[in-house]
């Protein structure tokens, strides 16, 4: 309607002004006037802006409607998904345009989203296990004492105390989980082969105890975060090297390094052979039973591979498990590394 009004000013200004007001004649005859030009053209200009009109509101209208079809299909799956309902896909078709794009963005956000909450989920619901065994535990042993006075004291005594600690060894794991689950960690440099050295330094009675050979080399490998989640999580690493190998000589070697801008740790031990598709369970709270190899010593709580996984994900990193040829596995342990590239340094330390 603007740019019909618009044109019929132009007509105006450069054209039936300058038509004279006065009727003329000339070698042909009359002339039309102003007045005749405008009765013969103000009807025809009315009707085609009628139509302008009418064509400008329902082809809008229309154009409209399919430009923003894509935003009704976001719109529907975003209140699905504010009604609890996280299922839902747009999976729009069409071209790779703008539209297209937020649909496709907003589909992987449902799909984290899913995921993030089925494992909370899942996880819940391990937890709320195992917390309920020690638990329920605790009152039978109690019942025990209640019903029978005469039994000895400091039998229920032993009992209640190892499963009281066993108790307060997975509380403490749950929290440490959930806390380098959190995004405010305090972050400061550190290099990651002291940690491999002071976590050796720590397991190593554990070490000689198995009699495993427990070997640190590497080069300084600097990265950032925090220093207490990662002795951790190198500690549980190592710990689980030791306690899943072989009964007697065992080997585990840890190893740091810079490598293509990231600082790798990386946990090689001698073990019985696992299968890959096992190797892929074992970031998995509360695996157990025959899913998981464990042994009556430091069998731990069910969280060591998942606290690990949930710390390296804290300090954007990866882990990779891999089942080696003669038994045993790999861990590698990438996170992002702070130099470029530092002297070799080598350090031992081995059990008998």
């Amino acid at each position: 309607m603007l740019a019909g009004a618009l044109l019929l000013a132009v007509v105006w200004l450069f054209l039936l002004r300058y038509v004279p007001v006065n009727t003329l004649y000339g070698p042909g005859g009359y002339i039309p006037n102003r007045g005749d030009l405008l009765r013969a053209f103000l009807p025809r200009a009315a009707t085609a802006m009628f139509f302008l009109l009418l064509f400008g509101l329902a082809g809008g209208w229309i154009l409209a409607g399919r430009m923003l079809a894509p935003l009704t299909q976001i719109t529907h799956a975003a209140r699905l998904a504010a009604g609890g309902s996280l299922s839902h896909r747009i999976g729009m078709q069409g071209p790779a345009d703008e539209f297209r794009e937020l649909a496709d963005v907003f589909d992987a956000m449902l799909h984290q989203h899913e995921a993030h909450l089925a494992e909370q989920q899942r996880f819940a619901a391990n937890a709320s296990h195992e917390l309920r065994t020690p638990l329920a535990i605790t009152r039978a042993i109690l019942d025990v004492a209640r019903t029978d006075p005469t039994r000895d004291k400091r039998e229920h005594l032993e009992r209640l105390h190892k499963v009281n600690t066993r108790a307060i060894d997975l509380t403490e794991a749950l929290l440490l989980l959930s806390r380098s689950k959190g995004q405010g960690l305090a972050r400061e440099p550190v290099d990651l082969s002291l940690i491999a050295e002071e976590a050796s330094e720590t397991l190593l009675p554990l070490a000689e105890q198995r009699q495993i050979t427990l070997e640190v080399t590497g080069e300084p490998t600097q990265t950032t975060g925090s220093a207490e989640l990662l002795l951790r999580m190198v500690t549980n690493l190592v710990q689980n090297a030791i306690v899943h190998n072989i009964a007697t000589g065992g080997t585990v070697t840890v190893h740091t390094a810079t490598h293509h801008g990231a600082s790798v740790l990386q946990i090689h031990n001698t073990g019985p052979r696992l299968r890959p598709e096992l190797v892929q369970t074992l970031t998995e709270p509360f695996q157990r039973g025959t899913q998981r190899i464990r042994t009556t010593e430091h069998a731990g709580v069910g969280l060591g591979l998942a606290i690990v996984q949930s710390i390296v994900h804290a300090h954007h990193g990866t882990l990779d498990l891999t089942p080696r040829s003669g038994g045993g596995l790999i861990v590698t342990v990438r996170l992002p590394s702070t130099q470029n590239q530092g002297p070799v340094l080598s350090m031992t330390r081995t059990g008998p």
